[in-house]
C-alpha cells in the first residue's frame, strides 16, 4: 500500500471527517441557507449583511473556552461538550422553520445567535479533540481531511436545502437540515476520549496560563505578528464570499440552479484540492503551503469580479451555468487549499497543555473578518457595486500574504519561534 494511502486510511483520519462535517454544517447554515431564506422572504441586502453580526460567538468564544478546559461533563472533557452542543444545535436549527422573517425578524435574530453560540462552543471541543488525537506529523493531513469534510457539510445547507426549498415548506427544510447533526452526535457517543495528561486545577489557571504561555514562548512582538497574520490571511477571501448566495441571485440565477450547479461545482475542486494539499504538505511543509495556496486563494477572488463584470443574466443557459461553475470551482480550490494550510498553521502554534483555549483564541481571531468586517459588505456593495467590491476584497488579501515573510518564510525556518 502506498505510504500516502496508508496515512489516509487510519481511524484518526476518519474521526477528522466527522469533526469537519459536524463543525461545518451550522456555520454554512448561517452563511448560505439563512441569507437565501431571508432574501427569498423579501429581506433587504443591508439587513442580510448585518446578519453577519450574529456570528460574534465565533469571534468571542475564547472568553468561555477555559470553561471547557476546566470542567468535565459526562462522557469526558471533549466528548461531553461535543454532545451537549450538538443536541442544542439540532433543536435550534429545526426551530428556525417555525418563524417567518417578514414578521419574526427579532426572534430569527436571537435564534441564529443561539446557533452561532452553540456552534462556536462545539468548535472549541472539536478543535481541541482533533489537536489532541493527531501527532505533529499528522497535523497537515488531518486538518486537510477536516477542512474537506467541513466544506462537504456546506453542501447540505448550501445545496440540498436550497433545492428542497423550491419544493418543500421552510419548516421541513430546516428539520431535514437539522438531522444532519446526527453523525457528529454519533462521534461524541462512540469515539474514545483523548488521553491528555493533566488539566487546569482552577478556573483562574485555565484563563491565564494559555495566554501567558503563548506570549512567553513567542515573545510579545512575535506573538502580535502571529495574531495579525491570523486576522489578515483570509480577510479578502472571507469578504468576497460573505454575500455569495445573494450575489448569485442578483446575477439572475435561480435558487435551484445555485444549489445544483454552483455548490456542486465547488465540491470536487475543494475535496481534491484539499486532499492533494494535505498530502503535499507532508513534503512541502506548512510554511511553503501557506505561500503557494495563499496565491491561489487570492487569484480566485478575481473570478467573482469577472462574473460581476459580465453582469446580470436576462436568461440563464448552458454558457452562463458553465461560467458560474468555473468561478465557483476555482474559488473552492483556492479556499480549500488555503484553509487546509491555515488551519494546520493554527494547530501547530498551540501548546498541548492549553489546546482548547489557545485554539479558540486563534480561531476566534480568524473569525473576526467573517463576523464584523463582513457585516459591512451589504453597505459596501450597495455603495460601490459588485465589481469594485471584489477588487477591494482582492486588495485586502495582500497584507496577510506579506506577513508570511516573518511568520512562515519560504526557507522553512520561521523568524518567529512557535514552539
Amino acid at each position: 500500500m502506498p505510504s500516502w494511502l496508508a496515512a489516509l486510511l487510519t481511524r484518526r483520519m476518519l474521526i477528522c471527517v466527522f469533526t469537519g462535517f459536524s463543525s461545518g454544517l451550522p456555520l454554512y447554515l448561517l452563511l448560505n441557507l439563512v441569507p437565501a431564506w431571508l432574501r427569498s422572504e423579501g429581506v433587504d441586502l443591508k439587513t442580510i449583511g448585518l446578519f453577519a453580526l450574529i456570528q460574534f460567538p465565533y469571534t468571542w468564544k475564547f472568553l468561555w473556552s477555559p470553561l471547557l478546559d476546566r470542567y468535565v461533563p459526562p462522557l469526558g472533557r471533549r466528548r461531553g461538550w461535543m454532545l451537549i452542543t450538538q443536541i442544542g444545535l439540532l433543536i435550534c436549527i429545526a426551530s428556525l422553520g417555525l418563524l417567518v422573517p417578514g414578521t419574526d425578524i427579532v426572534p430569527v435574530l436571537w435564534l441564529t445567535v443561539g446557533i452561532a453560540f452553540l456552534s462556536g462552543t462545539q468548535d472549541i471541543a472539536l478543535d481541541a479533540y482533533r489537536r489532541e488525537i493527531l501527532s505533529e506529523a499528522e497535523l497537515g493531513l488531518g486538518n486537510s481531511v477536516h477542512v474537506n469534510a467541513y466544506r462537504i457539510a456546506g453542501l447540505v445547507p448550501g445545496s440540498l436545502s436550497l433545492i428542497l426549498a423550491d419544493r418543500l415548506p421552510w419548516l421541513q427544510v430546516f428539520v431535514i437540515t437539522a438531522l444532519f447533526m446526527l453523525p457528529g452526535m454519533a462521534l461524541a457517543l462512540f469515539a474514545r476520549e483523548p488521553a491528555v495528561a493533566g488539566r487546569p486545577k482552577t478556573l483562574r489557571e485555565a484563563v491565564t496560563e494559555p495566554f501567558h504561555e503563548f506570549i512567553n514562548r513567542a515573545g510579545l512582538k512575535a506573538a502580535l505578528m502571529i495574531l495579525a497574520f491570523i486576522f489578515l490571511y483570509k480577510l479578502g477571501d472571507s469578504m468576497s464570499t460573505a454575500l455569495a448566495t445573494p450575489f448569485y441571485l442578483d446575477m439572475g440565477f435561480a435558487k435551484s440552479q445555485i444549489g445544483i450547479v454552483a455548490k456542486n461545482a465547488g465540491l470536487w475542486p475543494a475535496v481534491i484540492g484539499g486532499m492533494i494539499g494535505g498530502l503535499w504538505m507532508l513534503k512541502l511543509g506548512i510554511n511553503r503551503a501557506l505561500w503557494l495556496f495563499g496565491v491561489v486563494q487570492l487569484v480566485s477572488i478575481f473570478g467573482f469580479a469577472w462574473l460581476a463584470w459580465l453582469g446580470p443574466n436576462q436568461t440563464v443557459g448552458a454558457l452562463e451555468l458553465a461560467q458560474l461553475a468555473l468561478v465557483i470551482g476555482f474559488e473552492a480550490l483556492g479556499v480549500g487549499l488555503g484553509t487546509a494550510a491555515f488551519v494546520a498553521f493554527i494547530a501547530r502554534s498551540t501548546h498541548p497543555l492549553y489546546t482548547a483555549t489557545q485554539l479558540s483564541l486563534f480561531t476566534s481571531l480568524a473569525a473576526v473578518p467573517r463576523t464584523f468586517v463582513n457585516a459591512t459588505t451589504g453597505y459596501l456593495v450597495e455603495a460601490m457595486g459588485w465589481l469594485p467590491f471584489f477588487f477591494l476584497c482582492a486588495a485586502l488579501a495582500v497584507p496577510g500574504m506579506l506577513l508570511l515573510f516573518w511568520v512562515a518564510p519560504w526557507n522553512g525556518k520561521p523568524a518567529l519561534k512557535l514552539s
